[in-house]
């Protein structure tokens, strides 16, 4: 599915293998998920990340629970898929992305009220390859029409992980910088670490360099001096949940590098599909925003370099205000200006 060697998730015939991104870049292994705790497990401990590949395994999550459950009862199987759709529900409140896979494949099983159980399990399973394959589909058509925004020599600063491992496969921000690079362009990538958990260190840059595309790794501190500097020509991010005003959710940090943007006249891209777009919500302050354990801000796996017992605050998103946004790129188009208007034009809605 994904245009690096190593796919972010892969359906093996009875199994949904997750590659455990944990341990990138100095292990490449798979988890393999079983039911629907199994893939709770692997959202909450951060075996996939990245909201879409996050959507993407929660469908799956629920087709392997109807798999499992498909011997039973039909009044025990409906029970059961219930249960499991809110257990997933629950693995993370930030990305919208999972809150809208799993309706999809809610409103699936609730249009086959008939439908036995062992052919609505197969039915579910048939829709989570579907929203896994139309995912990697808009992640193409995205970058294309990003890749347009993109200049031949653009050195573009991108923060976290917004690749094929956040994803189906392709990537939202690494998608337009893969496009533009197979249309044909010179771009050169800053990759900041992406404190704390460090995807952009160990994920980004590891997606780049296998794809042989030019990155320099920097501190997420670095980012302002650079731009300074004149040595960083546009931003392109990811995003967890885009809500009706434009507000946009993303990885800590993302705040901070969107403020140095517009301090420094550099335009500041974010890629996401339709299906991160939350218009229930009219701005960002609605956005629940995820607090993780300390231990992700006092070390390191086994490493610790902070005093025992100091208090940690540890939010892994924050809200970029859509003022600071210049467009979003989505397989429908591109928003710009960034307004209710225009993000309601593109959704539909």
């Amino acid at each position: 599915m994904s245009s690096s060697r190593v796919a972010t998730l892969r359906w093996d015939g009875a199994r949904l293998q997750l590659v455990d991104q944990r341990v990138l870049p100095m292990e490449e292994r798979y988890v393999a998920c079983a039911n629907a705790d199994d893939v709770v497990r692997a959202i909450r401990d951060m075996v996939v990340r990245g909201a879409p590949a996050i959507g993407c395994a929660a469908a799956y999550g629920v087709a392997l629970e109807a798999m499992h459950l498909s011997s039973t009862h039909a009044r025990h199987f409906r029970a059961g898929l219930d249960a499991a759709l809110e257990r997933l529900a629950g693995s993370r409140p930030t990305a919208v992305n999972l809150a809208w896979a799993l309706a999809r494949m809610r409103a699936r099983a609730q249009a086959a009220p008939d439908l036995e159980p062992a052919r609505l399990a197969q039915a579910l399973l048939d829709e989570a390859h579907a929203i896994a394959a139309e995912d990697v589909a808009a992640n193409r058509r995205m970058g294309e029409l990003g890749a347009a925004l993109i200049e031949d020599g653009t050195r573009v600063l991108t923060h976290c992980n917004a690749g094929a491992l956040a994803t189906a496969g392709h990537g939202t921000a690494l998608g337009v910088i893969r496009s533009a690079v197979e249309a044909g362009k010179r771009v050169h990538v800053f990759a900041d670490e992406t404190r704390p958990f460090l995807q952009g260190a160990r994920l980004t840059a590891w997606e780049l360099r296998q794809d042989g595309i030019d990155v320099t790794l920097i501190a997420d501190v670095a980012a302002g001096y650079l731009m300074s500097l004149g040595e960083i020509d546009a931003v392109i991010v990811g995003a967890d949940r885009i809500v009706a005003n434009g507000d946009t959710a993303n990885k800590i940090g993302t705040y901070s590098v969107a403020v140095l943007a517009r301090r420094h006249g550099i335009p500041f891209y974010v890629a996401a599909p339709v299906s991160t777009v939350d218009l229930s919500l009219r701005s960002g302050d609605r956005i629940p925003i995820e607090e993780r354990a300390a231990a992700e801000v006092t070390g390191f796996r086994e490493t610790s370099w902070a005093p025992a017992g100091i208090g940690v605050r540890n939010p892994a998103f924050d809200v970029t205000p859509a003022e600071l946004v210049s467009a979003i790129i989505t397989e429908r188009g591109v928003v710009c200006p960034v307004n209710e208007r225009e993000l309601r034009r593109i959704a539909g809605a």
